[in-house]
């Protein structure tokens, strides 16, 4: 299980280490160009009842960490990448949906390195 740390506090989201690689990707493409967003999930705390939907506010100046706890990066899976950007680029910003059946992995990042 990865983690996302937020903010100057580094408030700390726990995210599946592969839901967090495509994270990154769609995350780290937008703050390159400078683009502020909300992003959403929802919390899962082992009972459905304690599930949470969060969102957080993501612009360049907000200190963002991406730490995975597997040391080699999953597969990128094309079909939720794109699913993920559309939403990123949406007025409801980035949500973290499921991801969907594989409609081809990408062995590197769309930015020309291992992810």
């Amino acid at each position: 299980m990865g983690r996302l740390l937020y903010g100057a506090r580094q408030t700390e989201f726990e995210i599946e280490d592969r839901a967090l690689a495509h994270l990154k990707v769609v995350i780290t493409s937008k703050l390159r160009r400078n683009e502020s967003f909300s992003f959403s999930w929802h919390l899962k705390n082992g009972d459905q009842a304690d599930d949470r939907r969060i969102t957080v506010w993501v612009n360049p100046n907000i200190e963002l960490q991406f730490h995975f706890a597997d040391d080699s990066p999953p597969p990128i899976n094309r079909r939720w990448l794109e699913a993920l950007i559309v939403t990123a680029n949406s007025a409801g910003g980035l949500w973290l949906s499921p991801e969907p059946a594989s409609g081809g992995q990408i062995e590197k990042s769309p930015f020309g390195h291992e992810e």
